[in-house]
Formats: structure tokens, sequence, C-alpha cells
């Protein structure tokens, strides 16, 4: 009776893990509310991706050679921290908002999410923030996703703008499940812990005129921290706009 009874409880868990995520409220970050944009498998990976992009072989060396692997890039490019300009999209037209993984070289089990708030009332702090969702639940170490992987995370109208967070360490490889009580590493500066200015900014915004893509690299630990090489490659992607 009580193999039954265990049985019938983890085939409850199971269809559980498979439903779409119900919000939860995350302990210690106000009153944030987290969500999914729909199901996805064991290993992290979207049940609601599109049709792939194709990330050409010259955009992947680009990025290569301009994000290598524990190389500072406030040494190697510090034109990219020199701008106050920040990796949020604003919406001037309706339009459907794509995100397309390009590449990971993290060794974290990361996840990336969005928020959104009006265009002319930028959050300052994380009390803002009442609504994240993740869109890639598993994109650090051991990261399902392949390049080109590409998710349509909404169709947004005028007057709202979208910050992206990289969750560090969010996807629980183990359990396959995400933990909201992590570290946020967001594209507004302003909501990321360090104290000291210079060190706030975790995403930065390369462009590659070839193909008129604004490619967005993400660096996922405390840049306070003596071991945080500052490489930028952490979560790499870009976002197609389509009014």
């Amino acid at each position: 009776m009580k193999t039954k009874n265990y049985l019938f409880l983890f085939s409850i868990l199971l269809m559980v893990n498979a439903c779409k995520k119900a919000a939860v409220t995350k302990p210690g970050f106000t009153s944030t509310i987290y969500q999914t944009l729909g199901t996805y498998d064991s290993l992290g990976k979207p049940n609601y991706l599109v049709l792939p992009d194709t990330i050409s072989p010259s955009l992947l060396s680009f990025v290569n050679n301009t994000l290598p692997e524990f190389k500072n890039l406030t040494i190697s490019h510090p034109e990219l921290f020199s701008s106050t300009a920040i990796a949020d999209i604003t919406i001037t037209q309706p339009s459907d908002v794509y995100v397309t993984f390009v590449l990971v070289s993290a060794g974290y089990a990361n996840s990336l999410a969005f928020y959104t708030y009006p265009t002319n009332q930028s959050p300052t702090s994380a009390k803002d923030i009442s609504l994240i969702t993740y869109i890639f639940p598993s994109c650090g170490n051991k990261t399902p996703l392949h390049s080109g992987d590409k998710v349509k995370i909404g169709r947004f109208d005028i007057g709202t703008s979208i910050g992206f967070v990289l969750m560090l360490n969010a996807w629980d490889t183990t359990a396959h499940i995400l933990n909201n009580d992590v570290v946020h590493f967001c594209t507004n500066d302003a909501l990321n812990p360090e104290v000291d200015p210079k060190l706030k900014k975790h995403a930065v915004l390369i462009n590659y005129a070839p193909e008129n893509r604004v490619i967005i690299g993400f660096e996922d630990l405390d840049r306070t921290l003596s071991y945080c090489d500052n490489d930028f490659n952490d979560v790499v992607m870009y976002c197609t706009v389509t009014p």
C-alpha cells in the first residue's frame, strides 16, 4: 500500500514539474513574482522555442574574438564601459520581441529572465520590479541550448521597456527546478548589487554591423570579487524586435 502511495505521489510531482510553473514570491526580494513563459523539459530546455536563427560563423567568430574566455573586457575594450547606455529595449511601436541564444561560457547553471516597466519610469531598485519571467531556464553550464535557439517573449505596446536578468545558478541540475532566491544581475546597472558605480555593469552592448545585430554579453560574478574575470561572455544573446 505504501509503495502505491509513493508511486502516486511521485507521479503527481512529475505532472506538476511538467506544467507551467506557478508564479511565486521570492523571499527577501520585496513582492516580486516569478513565472515562466511555458513548460520545459528536465534539462531546462523550453518547449516554447520557435524556429531558430542561423548563427553565422562570422558572427560567432566576432563574439569569440571580442569576448574571449578569461580576458578582462574592461582592459581589452574599455569603450564598452564608457557609455551610460544600458541593454534594456524600448518599444516605440507595437512589436513582437524575440530573444536568441548565441553561446555560453559559464561555470554556473544560470538562467535568463526579463521584466517590463513603463519607459518613463525606469526602476531604481529591486522593489520596483513586480514580475520577472524566465526566458531560458537553463542557459549556463550544461545548457541544453544550441546557438540560434530562439524564444518569443511577447508582443509589447508603445511606451514599454524590457530589461533582462541573469539569474546566477538559478537552475537546479539535480532537482530540475528553478530557484528564484539567487543573485540577480540586470541589464539596468542601477539594479545590480555592487556599490561602486564603476563595477555595477553586468551586461555590455556590442554592435555587429555586418548583420545589424546588437549583441548582449553578461558577466555572472559579483565584480567586487577578486576572482571575477570580467570577460562578459557567461551568457551571450541578442534580441529581435519586429513591428
